[in-house]
């Protein structure tokens, strides 16, 4: 058995408007990743624009991609920073409080590798209030990251993380529970 590739790349995988709205973002990614670093407000107008819902002093820095900004929830105080890659083909929803840190990656996108064609999937990610999704981690496709939950560093979260659990490796495991001090 061999993979239909002719009919992976002939399938439909996004609408006209969302084509659309892909190019328009496109567009503006100049105004987005060359405006100053502390004009976070900026930013989050740029989101907001294309339909993201983005909560009261959220930091998104210049260097952050977001494919779909029409896909993105974030709360209030969360932030996203340097290098982060929101590949929101799925809707993902961001947290209150949540950090994001350099370089990780949130993938809401995937193909099923069990049909010939291997069609496009968009499974959405869900990360809880007060959770940190550390340097280089990696949050996949359907995964829901409890309540303060920390993903470590270069970990590879593909399946969901309980509330208030550290997880580390590759794939990742627990290590233990986050218990916040005053």
């Amino acid at each position: 058995m061999t993979l239909d590739i002719v009919a992976n790349r002939g399938s439909r995988t996004y609408s006209r408007s969302e084509n659309v709205r892909r190019i328009l973002w496109a567009c503006t990614q100049p105004f987005f990743r060359l405006s100053p670093r502390p004009c976070f407000g900026w930013r989050r107008f740029l989101l907001r624009l294309f339909g993201a819902r983005v909560g009261r002093c959220v930091n998104v820095y210049p260097s952050t991609t977001v494919a779909m900004p029409w896909n993105l929830a974030i709360g209030d105080w969360s932030s996203l920073g340097e290098h982060v890659l929101v590949y929101n083909l799925g809707f993902v929803t961001i947290g209150e409080r949540v950090t994001v840190s350099l370089r990780a990656l949130l993938c809401a996108g995937t193909h099923d590798h069990l049909k010939r064609s291997m069609p496009l999937l968009k499974p959405p990610i869900e990360i809880g209030d007060d959770a940190w999704i550390c340097a280089e981690a990696f949050v996949g496709p359907g995964v829901t990251i409890g309540a303060g939950a920390v993903v470590a560093a270069r970990a590879v979260a593909a399946r969901d993380v309980p509330a208030w659990t550290i997880v580390a490796g590759n794939p990742s495991r627990a290590v233990g529970q986050r218990r916040l001090e005053d």
